[in-house]
């Protein structure tokens, strides 16, 4: 079967929501192998955040007693949690995804269910329920995503990925993770809270890539929760009775039931072939594109984790509606002036474990090596009321600005929260507000913790404005 299209969408995550009004009038092939929504639906940020929340609910009843409370944790119903999960909720809307892009609500869109590969210049080789196809597109947008990168050595036992480590029939006794970034630090938290006996094997310290006040931190408090074995890499594995073992470079060995690869990602540029195309990609295999997410082939663009340099959904989500503007404005006649460039200032993230992490801007080091003229502040949780109220004694959030013009650098953030309490220094970023104002300004409510930035801000070197 041969087709030609007016656009070709690569990818059903992100990708699956370029199609809306503007594109009525034009016809549409989307190509997606997997389950429709993407990594971050079906095996990625949406179903780990709901394990997490049983896993906080579980490790709750371990800190209660600091409370005054009497609290039991007594096991997960793990099929249970996966049926909440995965049944009742993030199967099925991934099915209504497809369903309704195969169906009669989106009557200018065919869905191609076979993993594709350019064969040339905007000519791809894909299929449609087993049978072959080969599809051109006056203009294709790859949204193809990323997959989990796999040590040679993982290929002799059995191994779980984020892909279906969420999918297990039962939740094992205990757990190796071999990583030290945000998804093996979810997985550590969410296994050892519903009771795994957990083990973590990295080269480096864990969550390395964050400011070192809260790498250092973190790796403290990691170091009382999980078997940590820190500096040391895999050499061997070999498959055992009732698991895996794993010999390290220090020669010891680390036994469990299962084992879970977390060990970065790697771009679907390869698996698609992008060099047929005439597309170049960067050596770690990202798609390269410039500023409005055009690749070197005309006509073709890219976005999310196949050429960004943010593996994150809500970055995914920003570059989709910059390349989907740019689309139209290119198919309009405009030229680059009318374009959105790709949304990368002040990306923030936060990693779901425990203490929840969250973190935007720059470090200390980088601002420093930037040449700002720095100042800092780290404010404990435990100083505020409502930190007393937790009786916290790990939350911290450091604060990084530019003593001469008042602007704020960086926001790091360590303890109960920290995903929704950084909202506010993201604003203060992106709107370029002078801290020397900003905390008298505005109300802080006590006792909430929010008080935690008012504080942290007070405490830079700064000239304040007092209203």
């Amino acid at each position: 079967m041969e087709k030609h299209y007016d656009l070709i969408i690569v990818g059903a995550g992100s990708g699956n929501t370029i199609v809306g009004p503007d594109f009525e009038d034009k016809s549409i092939a989307i190509v997606e192998k997997g389950a429709f929504g993407g990594t971050c639906l079906n095996v990625g940020c949406i179903p780990t955040k709901m394990f997490v929340l049983a896993a906080e609910t579980a490790y709750t009843a371990r800190e209660a007693g600091k409370l005054g409370i009497d609290l039991e944790y007594k096991g997960a119903d793990w099929p249970g949690i996966v049926e909440r999960v995965f049944d009742r909720r993030i199967d099925l809307i991934a099915k209504g995804g497809e369903e309704y892009r195969r169906g009669d609500g989106s009557p200018n869109v065919d869905v191609y269910n076979h993993e594709a590969h350019f064969t040339g210049p905007k000519t791809l080789a894909t299929g449609i329920d087993g049978e072959d196809a080969t599809i051109t597109g006056d203009t294709i947008i790859l949204a193809a995503g990323s997959r989990p990168f796999i040590p040679e050595w993982a290929e002799a036992v059995p191994f779980h990925t984020n892909e279906d480590i969420m999918r297990l029939e039962k939740q094992p006794e205990s757990l190796t993770i071999v990583g030290g970034g945000f998804i093996a630090m979810e997985f550590a938290h969410i296994f050892e809270a519903l009771g795994t006996k957990v083990t973590v094997i990295n080269r480096s310290p864990l969550l390395r890539s964050l400011d070192k006040d809260i790498t250092d931190a973190f790796n403290a408090i990691a170091a009382e929760r999980f078997d940590a074995r820190i500096g040391r890499t895999v050499t061997s594995a070999s498959k055992t009775d009732g698991g895996v073992e794993l010999l390290l470079d220090d020669g010891s060995a680390v036994t469990s039931e299962a084992l879970l690869i977390a060990t970065g990602r790697v771009p679907n540029s390869d698996t698609l072939d992008v060099a047929a195309a005439g597309i170049d990609t960067h050596p770690d295999g990202r798609v390269v594109v410039d500023d409005f997410g055009r690749t070197t082939a005309a006509d073709v663009w890219a976005l999310g984790d196949i050429s960004s340099p943010y593996q994150l959904k809500h970055v995914a989500n920003a570059e989709t509606r910059a390349v989907t503007h740019n689309v139209l404005a290119a198919w309009a006649g405009q030229d680059d002036a009318a374009l959105k460039p790709m949304p990368h200032d002040h990306v923030p993230y936060a990693v779901f474990t425990h203490p929840q992490i969250a973190t935007v801007g720059l470090t200390e080091q980088q601002a420093t090596d930037a040449g700002h003229n720095v100042t800092c502040m780290i404010q404990n949780y435990g100083d505020v009321a409502y930190g007393w109220a937790l009786e916290d004694s790990t939350g911290v959030a450091k604060l990084v600005a530019d003593k001469d013009s008042g602007q704020l650098l960086g926001a790091h953030y360590m303890g109960p929260q920290a995903s929704t309490l950084i909202q506010q220094a993201i604003t203060i970023l992106a709107y370029e507000l002078d801290l020397r104002e900003f905390p008298r300004k505005q109300y802080w409510i006590h006792p909430a913790l929010p008080e935690v930035t008012e504080n942290a801000i007070l405490g830079l070197e700064l000239d304040f404005i007092d209203d």
